[in-house]
């Protein structure tokens, strides 16, 4: 791994106004992040300017987590604003069906945005969570909600935004599972995992399991994590800090930069 990124949802806070969204990317750049993935729409400020900020500190965006519905409806715009960051990737945080058909459905509309974007040269991306993977949760078919997104979207116009630190936590093998999606991922999410509980919600679902915290304060295995990644033509890495041993979110993400600067980069 030569350079990693961040995604800018660790440190959300900043991103509320012009002034601060550009000291925040001016910081990140100082912590080492050369790269970033949006979250949301930061209607704020207009895209060509947001990406001033990032192109100013040095950071080039490599990816988005956009809202869904602007994607399904507004096709246009949606285009407009990701050429305007300068990115090719318009991504999901994720999707919780609850039924069959609701799957079923959201695999269809995916692909059929897929084709659509696809022909305007960009891929739609789906992000996971602990629940695609889990049979605590919904299981259709004797599938998992992620064995069927595996097996049914489209790997020539979608990819995977597949997030380590989660699929850990739900039990998966991270290596074999990248091995799997060789080719289908562009974008690794980067987060740790410490064995103490945590409980709360994702997607309306009650969660409870291992706590995600800074990297290198847990115990994944990321040397051989990116190792496998990049033999599988992983793209990018972005770290995601949900939960925070400080205080501030940005010392946060200085801990994760700075572990990765000393443990994980190429020399």
């Amino acid at each position: 791994m030569k350079e990693f990124g961040l995604q800018l949802w660790s440190i959300r806070d900043e991103f509320r106004d012009k002034e601060r969204a550009r000291a925040a990317f001016k910081t990140i750049a100082s912590y080492g992040y050369t790269q970033a993935q949006t979250a949301g729409a930061y209607d704020f400020v207009d895209p060509a300017e947001f990406r001033r900020y990032a192109d100013d500190a040095g950071i080039k965006f490599v990816g988005t987590h956009y809202k869904w519905d602007r994607i399904k409806k507004d096709i246009k715009g949606t285009i407009a604003y990701h050429r305007a960051l300068g990115v090719d990737e318009i991504g999901i945080g994720g999707y919780g069906a609850n039924t069959l058909e609701d799957l079923r459905a959201f695999i269809k509309t995916f692909n059929e945005l897929g084709a659509i974007y696809h022909k305007e040269g960009f891929v739609l991306s789906y992000h996971n969570h602990t629940g695609e993977f889990s049979n605590q949760f919904k299981v259709f078919e004797g599938k998992t909600r992620y064995r069927h997104l595996l097996d049914e979207l489209d790997p020539e116009s979608v990819k995977f935004n597949l997030d380590a630190g989660w699929a850990q936590i739900a039990g998966m093998d991270v290596r074999a599972l990248i091995e799997e999606m060789a080719g289908r991922i562009n974008i690794l999410h980067v987060k740790d995992v410490q064995a103490d509980y945590c409980y709360g919600e994702i997607n309306g679902e009650t969660y409870s399991g291992p706590q995600r915290i800074e990297v290198g304060r847990g115990n994944m295995n990321y040397k051989g994590i990116i190792e496998t990644a990049e033999r599988c033509g992983v793209k990018y890495f972005v770290v995601e800090d949900e939960f925070y041993s400080t205080d501030n979110p940005l010392e946060s993400v200085k801990m994760s930069a700075d572990y990765i600067k000393a443990n994980l980069l190429e020399k």
